[in-house]
């Protein structure tokens, strides 16, 4: 009889130090006790946020929270006292929320594989997160997140939609983001900088967030949006005659559509396909049936449409 697999739902942290192996190299007394500092903090904060370690190799950590906020909480604060640190290790953090594999007491499978792509992701010093976490976390905390778009993980098969996480501390803005760290040359001069001050929340009111901002200003559009469309109809009402409102209404609805769509499904692509020329597409296969002759021509440019956005994902796959 073959074993049974576990699996759960749980939130994955994968952490890495930046130039480990170049540092161990440059002083490798002084880069393992900075290690031991590094890993003391993440197992202090780790245990106060209802953690655990889940494997540890090397300079790298894999750790799982029952909880999507704590996760990110503790990766927060855990980046601001590392930044602390004199000589210290600067890390990376990925955290993603998925189905993982129990084995023992190890985690595997595509949930742990995705937080350690986003922690290879992400800038010495800073956090990534998927989608999936920031739909947990982002009306929760204070801190601000800064959408990245969808960007094709090495060795993943999709496009994910990616979240950097605002932490108050200092990050290495000398990396680039989607830079994987084995290709950036270490820096011995790098200089130590301190934390940013954060703000008293007791005196100063907490920032919005920009998924605040969009939100606000989705909400914004949509009473506009209605508004206008209720002016139209009842001139059509009471201007009597054949129905002709929706001719109006259908180039505002696309306009909107395509200005607020990527915002309102937060993210830029369905299925490989630019959610804006998803709107298009419905548009046409509106005007097509509003003006309906026995004929279905919309699915001609429809049909380029979904073909030109299949192919760039293509090429774009390719160039990766």
């Amino acid at each position: 009889m073959s074993q049974k697999i576990t699996r759960k739902l749980t939130t994955i942290l994968a952490a890495d130090a930046e130039g480990f192996s170049a540092a161990m190299t440059r002083d490798e007394l002084g880069t393992f006790s900075a290690l031991h500092a590094a890993r003391d903090v993440f197992y202090k904060l780790i245990e106060r946020h209802d953690g655990r370690i889940a494997n540890t190799a090397g300079d790298g950590l894999i750790a799982e929270f029952p909880s999507v906020v704590e996760a990110v909480q503790c990766a927060i604060e855990t980046q601001r006292e590392l930044a602390t640190q004199q000589d210290g290790l600067r890390f990376r953090v990925g955290i993603h929320l998925g189905d993982v594999i129990v084995d023992g007491q190890d985690l595997i499978g595509e949930g742990v594989n995705l937080a350690a792509r986003l922690q290879t992701m992400a800038q010495p010093g800073g956090i990534l997160i998927s989608q999936q976490v920031y739909d947990q976390v982002h009306a929760k905390l204070s801190t601000r997140f800064e959408y990245l778009g969808e960007k094709r993980p090495r060795n993943l098969p999709d496009d994910v939609a990616v979240y950097r996480v605002e932490t108050g501390a200092a990050i290495d803005d000398d990396t680039p983001i989607w830079q994987d760290p084995v290709q950036v040359a270490p820096r011995a001069d790098r200089p130590k900088t301190k934390p940013k001050p954060q703000p008293n929340p007791a005196s100063e009111p907490a920032a919005e967030t920009p998924a605040t901002d969009a939100t606000t200003d989705l909400s914004k559009a949509l009473r506009l949006g209605a508004l206008i469309a209720g002016g139209l109809v009842l001139i059509n009402i009471f201007s009597g005659g054949a129905i002709w409102a929706h001719w109006a209404l259908l180039p505002l609805a696309m306009a909107a559509g395509v200005k607020l769509a990527p915002v309102w499904l937060g993210r830029d692509t369905i299925g490989g396909i630019n959610v804006r020329a998803l709107v298009l597409i419905a548009g046409l296969i509106l005007i097509n049936l509003f003006s309906w002759s026995g004929h279905f021509w919309a699915i001609w440019p429809a049909g380029a449409l979904i073909a030109a956005a299949l192919g760039h994902k293509i090429l774009s796959s390719d160039a990766d």
